[in-house]
């Protein structure tokens, strides 16, 4: 990793995100909550290095306050998915002729839908908040996950020590959990690192659209929001949000591909 320059500059900027969400409470220079009418829309200064919004928040504050939420409801999502797409496919796999054939047709079910119309829906009926959102965009992360690894296990399900697994009396379980799974973490661990990026967009797409996480809690979605009415008097008010969101992403993109071409060493060889 350390020798992808791409991967390391992603890897960088995560963890200086990761302090800054930690640290939230203690590194905001202002209350992000708190109003201050008459310094509206203030242009970034010394008093407000990123402007204030419409409300005379300061937009610097409401970012690193918003980082902990994107970034929390990004991870979360994709570790409940990740575990439940994790064991479909591995179900899938490995007891193809029994169940194979359901996790096929769910798993197509739920990738014909775009991931955000399919958050939209969840939410739409179940109403907002953090669980509800955390749910929703679990619903658009598990089936690639259960794809990936169904088809990993598939092309292990006859390997040699798996054979040999098997001959010396090891149970289903066993094999899936000690022979099957570990072999399965590399491809499933570079979709996972991408998913995350799909789960902070799904979630700022949301909260733009007013149905993410309700305030007074800010996020990086509804920043962006709330500033886009003012985009020609006050850019700063709505770009600001959109940076750390195309930020985000982008070292997370980075980190995927030299995740990438770590554990995929026929493709680093080929680029070589």
């Amino acid at each position: 990793m350390l020798r992808h320059r791409g991967a390391v500059v992603g890897m960088m900027v995560l963890g200086a995100l990761v302090v800054i969400a930690v640290g939230a409470p203690w590194i905001a220079p202002r209350d992000p909550l708190s109003q201050d009418l008459t310094k509206r829309l203030h242009p970034p200064s010394r008093e407000f290095p990123l402007g204030s919004d419409h409300l005379g928040r300061d937009l610097l504050s409401r970012l690193i306050v918003g980082a902990r939420v994107s970034l929390s409801v990004g991870v979360s999502a994709v570790l409940l998915g990740g575990l439940i797409g994790a064991t479909v496919g591995m179900l899938g796999g490995y007891f193809q002729r029994r169940i194979d054939g359901l996790v096929i047709s769910v798993t197509d079910t739920f990738l014909s839908f775009p991931t955000l119309l399919l958050a939209l829906v969840f939410i739409a009926t179940l109403g907002t908040g953090v669980p509800n959102v955390i749910l929703a965009v679990t619903l658009s992360v598990w089936p690639g996950v259960a794809r990936i690894v169904r088809g990993e296990v598939i092309s292990l399900r006859q390997r040699d020590f798996v054979e040999a697994a098997r001959a010396l009396g090891g149970s289903d379980l066993h094999v899936l959990w000690r022979h099957l799974l570990p072999n399965a973490l590399g491809p499933m661990l570079v979709v996972l690192t991408f998913d995350v990026g799909t789960a902070i967009l799904a979630e700022a797409s949301l909260g733009f659209l007013g149905l993410g996480i309700p305030p007074p809690l800010p996020t990086w979605g509804r920043v962006v929001s709330e500033g886009r009415e003012y985009l020609r008097i006050a850019p700063w008010a709505m770009v600001s949000g959109g940076v750390a969101i195309s930020l985000t992403v982008l070292a997370l993109n980075l980190v995927g591909d030299g995740l990438r071409d770590v554990l995929d060493p026929m493709l680093t060889h080929r680029r070589g």
